[in-house]
């Protein structure tokens, strides 16, 4: 039988990255081979982290797959003992070859679940509040505002915060709001408000975990 050539760093992310969301959604684990051919996974607690932690690594000129790094969304912060633990079974030391090494993003109130799960606290990246309230301070309420002037979505912004229960609402609240009202746009802003950011004023959080993003020795 002929050996298989080994993967470049994107595919072997690529693959376990897919492998992840095969077992979230009710498949079989991802396998320890698969797992050990990844240098770092960042935990995330959902899509709109992922697309965040993508663009600041962008801004950066930094690429995650090809450094060998899996960026992976739980579906909630509950989920990281289950997710740490099947990591963990790449075996041995981390590193290739290994278990690879953990990073976590996840907001203030979430903290909890991640060093319960037993991640160290040097790899945790904490958002306070959260992520969208991060990317808001960091870019600044008239920034934020031609994020969605160029996105579309100004006017309809506009509308919502007329609306009753918004009106009396600090503007910076509205936007949070906002962003979580349809399905999508938590992503969709998650990548447009940190691509719109320049290196510097990066929240720390994403340059936290971006810091785990190394290439190779």
């Amino acid at each position: 039988m002929t050996e298989t050539a080994p993967v470049g760093e994107e595919a072997a992310v690529a693959a376990l990255e897919r492998a992840t969301a095969e077992w979230a959604a009710g498949g079989d684990e991802p396998r320890p081979a698969q797992i050990a051919s990844v240098r770092v996974v960042v935990l995330v607690e959902g899509a709109s982290d992922r697309a965040a932690v993508h663009a600041a690594a962008g801004v950066l000129g930094r690429d995650p797959a090809a450094e060998g790094t899996a960026v992976v969304p739980m579906g909630g912060a509950m989920s990281i003992r289950r997710f740490a633990g099947v990591f963990a079974k790449g075996g041995g030391p981390t590193g290739p070859r290994g278990a690879p090494e953990l990073r976590g993003l996840c907001d203030v109130a979430e903290r909890r679940f991640y060093e319960r799960a037993g991640l160290a606290d040097s790899a945790i990246a904490v958002c306070d509040p959260d992520l969208e309230g991060e990317l808001i301070e960091a870019l600044g309420l008239p920034a934020t505002e031609e994020v969605l002037a160029r996105a579309g979505d100004l006017r309809l912004f506009r509308t919502f915060q007329n609306q009753p229960a918004q009106r009396s609402r600090p503007e910076a609240a509205q936007l949070h709001r906002f962003f979580g009202t349809t399905a999508g746009r938590k992503e969709q802003y998650g990548r447009l408000l940190t691509a719109a950011l320049p290196p510097a004023r990066l929240p720390r959080p994403l340059l936290t975990v971006l810091g785990a993003l190394r290439p190779r020795a």
